[in-house]
């Protein structure tokens, strides 16, 4: 951490400085700009987006203008009950109620420009048992973007993972978080007091006394000492690509198999710390099942419409169909119990052929055999040569498999409730998602542990001004999204939380830098 001791020493000046490009602190940014405000968004990678830029684009704003459109009656109150009663008292409540008073506020503030709009994607609360869960969410999106309409702009955005990762062409129409940074980006251009940065790494930050007055920023090797009048801004995403710093947090999994782009190693994050910022939540991660790919990953996967997991006894151990952050956490505790150990298996019969029942993996399955070949899928004829060839115990797989078909054909899963909330239901269409496994032959294909990214960071008000180890605020500081300690804690309360509190918490910090 640098402290200020020149005035005349700084390389640029503005009023907010934003570190990071995700829906978050774009959001951050252009509320800055809108309240007249002169901004820079300091970048790390050659792309803007961030971890957004591959997602759905979902956003966990209840009672939202979006929904209000679409005949939605849920109440504040209600969404209130639900969000607390899942994430407890392991964060403020004046934290979560900050995130649950602000979301349709921030819709109002952004469809009042052209340049935004949303619409409903029903998709239910992850807890559906839990008080006043809603069985078609609270969950938007925005609007597909033409490319077009970015022009020259949709060089700069990162682009959906499936073509960053696996050559994917480029999509004819931006959707979910590729529209959102599209459209983020297409508001921004329109900001005279904005300049966008990209390749401008931060990793440190400048005090004056104890006020944050700026930020240190690495330009290809040209380190640039720029000036925020007003404050810094940190919502760089977590630091889900760092091995080393994960293995020194404990955080469960690997960094290879994070969905974060390869830019998320949490230097922001560590200038936070050593600028004094206390933290919390460091251990965990918004996690998921993940389908391994012959080059050793495992990527976020979903959308399952047949088969079990099974642990090293060859036992369910989960609800398979729960929400993948429910499924990940169970995953963890059973490695932590030493009875699952990596890859563990999904168990399917043939309905649907030899590729696994799973339609969302985020990179792309390959060609069947790569994976074959890698001893990552096996097929048998009999559920006794399938648990050789992936050793676990032949009676006991033939047993479990018998068990969950008895479920199935009853409709009820006595041991894992697997269809018992609206969830569950929500790949299956009508039907239950308690498919039998009975059409030989029978196949098998490895699974790891994933993660949408690390979700523990630096520990915030309802502000999102940044707090010390004493509990109060750090001037000029400010953070959110997975910098920022989650105001969910240790659960995933619905699909649209992560990024929907990003954009939040960057929204009300910069209108706690206009009031400055």
């Amino acid at each position: 951490m640098a402290t200020d001791e020149t005035a005349n020493r700084w390389d640029d000046e503005c009023d907010v400085l934003v570190i990071g490009s995700g829906g978050g602190a774009l959001t951050g940014a252009y509320t800055a700009a809108r309240e007249g405000l002169s901004v820079i968004v300091a970048e790390a990678t050659d792309k803007f987006g961030g971890t957004t830029a591959y997602s759905g684009g979902g956003l966990w704003f209840p009672g939202n203008a979006a929904l209000r459109r679409a005949g939605d009656q849920d109440t504040p109150a209600d969404a209130a009950t639900y969000f607390h009663a899942v994430v407890g008292d392991r964060t403020p409540r004046e934290l979560q109620d900050a995130f649950l008073d602000n979301g349709r506020r921030l819709v109002d503030y952004l469809e009042a420009d052209d340049d935004f709009e949303f619409m409903v994607y029903p998709w239910p609360d992850y807890f559906g048992s839990a008080p006043k869960a809603s069985a078609t969410g609270r969950h938007i999106m925005p609007s597909p973007l033409e490319p077009e309409r970015l022009g020259a702009l949709r060089d700069s955005l990162r682009p959906p993972l499936d073509v960053d990762r696996a050559g994917n062409p480029l999509p004819e129409l931006l959707i979910g978080g590729q529209a959102l940074i599209g459209r983020l980006l297409l508001a921004l251009s329109k900001q005279d007091a904005v300049r966008m940065r990209r390749g401008a790494v931060c990793d440190e930050l400048v005090r004056e006394g104890d006020v944050v007055v700026g930020a240190v920023v690495d330009e290809g090797g040209r380190r640039r000492r720029i000036r925020a009048r007003r404050g810094v801004l940190i919502a760089a995403g977590g630091f889900e690509r760092n091995q080393s710093m994960r293995t020194e947090h404990q955080v469960p999994g690997s960094s290879r198999d994070a969905m974060g782009p390869s830019g998320n190693l949490g230097k922001a994050i560590q200038a936070g710390i050593d600028a004094g910022a206390d933290t919390d939540l460091m251990s965990e991660a918004w996690w998921s099942p993940g389908i391994t790919h012959p080059d050793g990953t495992s990527t976020f996967s979903l959308w399952f419409t047949g088969g079990i997991f099974v642990d090293d006894n060859a036992e369910r151990f989960v609800n398979e169909s729960w929400p993948y952050d429910r499924i990940g956490r169970v995953v963890i505790d059973r490695i932590g119990d030493g009875s699952v150990t990596l890859p563990f298996w999904m168990i399917y019969d043939d309905r649907e052929g030899a590729r696994p029942p799973v339609h969302s993996t985020s990179v792309p399955m390959g060609e069947t055999e790569d994976y074959v070949d890698a001893g990552l899928w096996f097929s048998a004829d009999t559920l006794e040569e399938l648990a050789e060839q992936i050793g676990v115990p032949a009676e006991n797989l033939a047993r479990t498999v018998a068990r969950f078909n008895a479920f199935a054909a009853a409709g009820t899963d006595d041991d894992f409730h697997r269809g018992a909330e609206p969830y569950d239901r929500a790949f299956a269409g009508d039907g239950s998602p308690l498919v039998p496994i009975e059409k030989g032959p029978f196949h098998a294909a490895a699974f790891g542990i994933s993660d949408l990214g690390t979700k523990g960071g630096l520990r915030t008000d309802a502000q999102a001004r940044v707090l010390d180890a004493s509990g109060s605020a750090i001037p000029g500081l400010y953070a959110a999204g997975n910098s920022m300690a989650a105001v969910s804690g240790t659960v995933y309360p619905g699909g649209g939380n992560p990024i929907g509190s990003c954009m939040v918490f960057s929204h009300l910090a910069a209108l706690a830098m206009v009031a400055r």
